[in-house]
């Protein structure tokens, strides 16, 4: 699912090869300078191990038929998986869960008037891509968990279908009520846009792809090119996972053989209308047939007609009917007990199932996975043994709405909340740059491990290539205040930032209902991929366009195969905490500008309207109404959310000013302290969930980062704070500004019991 996307000879690179960028020795982050000597003597043993020719091979047999749930080959291939773990000396077996997983029976979509024309809703094969012709089996074109419906109505051109879609056409004086809608993709997450559709009253809604987005727009289309040919189309799930991620009918609980489960009118993630996705070959019949205003420039996509809104005369008929069973997902979960700390685990995750074949996502990232485990088996035949238990995971029904993680993780919860230090995943992979997001209190850990892998396009570090990035993306005229933001840190020469993780792949049952420390990680920006969840994303696809040579693919092992050998061998948990205060100093500064500008804003608006500027501006002879008037806007009361980030400033501080020490030597720490120590530091991100959740969404307990109630997959820092001012609710925001600095003081309570451990040495 994931929310972007990112040589057959082997690639193998020494932790301890001097190559420019590149790390060459001690120190390492977590490590004494004897112990770092022999860490990354370990490290060069398990990145020798990673073969790029594996890779591809296991690639090319998992995506080699279609591999959604239900699907005979995803079965196949969880049992494949199982017994390669077994094989490398894993204790690996098959969990399964019952969860509900409607399937397509029939659908249709045709224009009735004011001429007739039927959408294909196929995608034929593509010339010199042998998958593509055998699709036996596969997933036909639906967005899993629309309602079923028959419905004829006339059409009305939405955008992206986003809340300011609304408001444009509300000027226009068009309303989509009783109306079938149709959307391009893009612009926030897919499941927003018939969940809004339905919210304003439609009666069914149509997601197409544009190629201004992904076809002949940014690059050639496929076979010639990566990108998506006309008849491409794009499934997904539309399953309202901003409520809570997983199986529809058991929030909460997992989805065992005997779980209580919602009766399925009272599933409050399922849609009621119906939604199909639909290829830009057969979006332009439908757009070519609406009159009414022309749409603005920003509504305009690259298809050769004039945009209307609509509403009509093209009238459409939309009817859709759907087995509304349950399917068996099937989770394999491989083991290896810690030597010393077996009660602290290291879980490694990565989806295997796929809309169809699935080859860049997820398997891309899977095989990358496969190979790091193939690696740690073979450091086991030597003698190590990890001193934290390690789990990988690899995960089914991810795609329909992080099934197989989600039931895993709530089966699991009272134990993986006591005994995981770490939740690392990955998803998919491609040629490009480090991209990773989670927990800031990992920031240093994975600076530091990206310092000792080679990018293997230019020979430096990944961490020096991405800082370049960095810098060269905020000298771009247009750069963003982030990209801009982002230079600086990098020229400065420190830690390089990691992002915010919202939702859209398998850390967030993980991250944001239990509060497990979460890291994701994968390579992509070089690739040309225009096949998101199509048929053609293939086997040939992804060797021609992705990572031809599975260089990345090496590089993605070696990445994640540091950071988790290094939070298994360390003894005290490498976690950095000055990174995570200055990045919530960030987000608070964010929350006062919010609030300020749009009190501002609010202000400028109404002296505008009291002025009737707008209506004097306007062409008379097109109905463009003002905008409506915003609500004053107070001011709110942060001062128990500066306070908090001052002492988690000083908090922070002093306990990584107590670690270094730690690290160099110069103190040391019985087993007792090592223990308690440790205890303290698993628990730290569960201290800033509250029990009660979010506004509206009590699954969502993460006070600090959750997907966002209108963006679906993007972050939202701060949540709680953060969308009750952008929503107008000021008692809200006012209330989990103190709900959020209570967590915050009790996080730092935790920290500083952490450094009296250490002091106490």
């Amino acid at each position: 699912m994931d929310y972007r996307v990112r040589r057959s000879c082997v690639l193998v690179v020494s932790a301890l090869l001097p190559v420019a960028g590149v790390a060459a020795s001690v120190p390492m982050f977590g490590f004494t300078p004897d112990e770092a000597t022999a860490q990354q003597a370990l490290e060069s043993r398990f990145d020798a191990e990673l073969n790029a020719g594996e890779m591809r091979g296991w690639l090319k047999t998992l995506s080699s038929e279609p591999n959604h749930v239900g699907s005979p080959h995803d079965k196949a291939n969880a049992e494949a998986v199982r017994d390669l773990f077994k094989q490398w000396g894993w204790d690996a077996q098959i969990e399964t869960f019952e969860v509900l997983y409607p399937t397509l029976k029939q659908h249709t979509l045709e224009m009735v008037g004011p001429t007739q024309f039927v959408a294909k809703l196929k995608e034929p094969p593509i010339p010199g891509d042998e998958s593509s012709a055998h699709t036996e089996g596969g997933l036909e074109s639906y967005n899993i968990y629309g309602g079923d419906g028959d419905v004829t109505a006339d059409l009305v051109y939405l955008n992206y279908g986003m809340p300011d879609d609304y408001k444009d056409l509300a000027r226009r004086g068009i309303d989509v009520k009783g109306k079938i809608v149709i959307t391009r993709y893009g612009g926030g997450w897919r499941g927003l846009k018939p969940k809004l559709a339905q919210e304003h009253g439609a009666v069914g809604c149509i997601i197409y792809s544009d190629p201004h987005d992904d076809g002949y727009g940014p690059g050639d289309v496929y076979p010639k090119g990566g990108y998506r040919p006309a008849d491409g189309l794009q499934r997904g799930s539309v399953q309202d996972m901003t409520l809570y991620s997983g199986d529809p009918l058991t929030p909460g609980v997992g989805a065992t053989k005997n779980a209580k489960r919602l009766p399925l009118s009272q599933a409050k993630t399922i849609l009621k209308i119906p939604v199909i996705p639909i290829s830009y070959g057969d979006a332009q019949p439908l757009l070519a047939a609406l009159d009414g205003p022309v749409a603005p420039p920003s509504w305009r996509g690259a298809l050769p007609i004039t945009y209307h809104f609509g509403p009509g005369p093209a009238k459409v008929h939309l009817a859709i009917s759907s087995d509304w069973g349950m399917k068996t997902l099937y989770d394999v979960i491989a083991k290896i007990p810690g030597a010393l700390q077996p009660d602290e685990w290291i879980v490694r995750g990565n989806h295997r199932d796929g809309w169809v074949f699935g080859a860049a996502d997820p398997l891309s990232g899977q095989v990358a996975m496969l190979a790091e485990a193939k690696a740690i088996g073979v450091l086991l035949q030597s003698g190590w043994r990890p001193k934290r238990t390690l789990i990988f995971a690899s995960w089914d029904g991810e795609e329909p709405g992080l099934l197989g993680s989600t039931e895993w993780a709530e089966t699991h919860a009272q134990e993986l909340q006591h005994k995981a230090v770490l939740y690392l995943n990955s998803d998919s992979n491609a040629r490009g740059f480090l991209t990773a997001g989670g927990s800031h209190s990992l920031q240093h850990l994975v600076n530091d491990a990206a310092s000792t892998v080679k990018d293997p396009e230019t020979g430096v570090s990944t961490q020096a290539r991405l800082r370049a990035r960095m810098q060269v993306n905020g000298y771009d005229k247009g750069a963003s205040a982030e990209a801009k933001r982002d230079a600086r840190i990098a020229a400065a020469g420190g830690d390089l930032p990691i992002e915010a993780l919202g939702s859209g792949s398998d850390f967030t049952p993980f991250m944001q209902h239990l509060g497990i420390t979460s890291l994701s990680i994968e390579y992509y920006g070089e690739s040309e991929y225009g096949v998101y969840h199509s048929n053609y994303d293939t086997f040939e696809h992804y060797v021609r366009f992705s990572d031809p040579t599975f260089a990345y693919g090496v590089t993605e092992a070696e990445t994640v195969g540091h950071v988790v050998l290094r939070v298994a061998d360390a003894d005290v948990l490498p976690l950095q905490f000055t990174g995570f205060a200055e990045t919530v100093e960030g987000y608070v500064e964010e929350l006062h500008k919010l609030a300020d500008d749009k009190r501002k804003a609010a202000e400028e608006l109404g002296r505008l309207l009291d002025q009737k500027v707008f209506t004097l501006a306007a062409d008379p002879t097109r109905v463009v109404l003002p905008p409506a008037r915003e609500p004053e806007v107070p001011y709110l009361n942060f001062a128990p959310f500066d306070n908090a980030v001052l002492r988690l400033k000083a908090s922070a501080k002093a306990y990584d000013a107590q670690y270094a020490k730690l690290q160099s030597g110069e103190i040391t720490l019985t087993a007792a302290q090592v223990k308690e120590l440790n205890g303290l530091l698993q628990g730290m991100e569960q201290a800033l969930t509250a029990a009660r959740g979010l506004p509206n969404r009590e699954w969502f307990k993460h006070l600090i980062y959750a997907p966002g109630m209108l963006t679906g997959y993007g972050v939202k820092t701060v949540p709680g704070v953060r969308e009750s001012i952008e929503s107008n609710q000021w008692d809200v925001a006012n209330e989990y500004i103190g709900v959020t600095a209570t967590a915050l003081s009790g996080y730092c309570d935790r920290l500083d019991r952490a450094t009296r451990v250490l002091k106490g040495s």
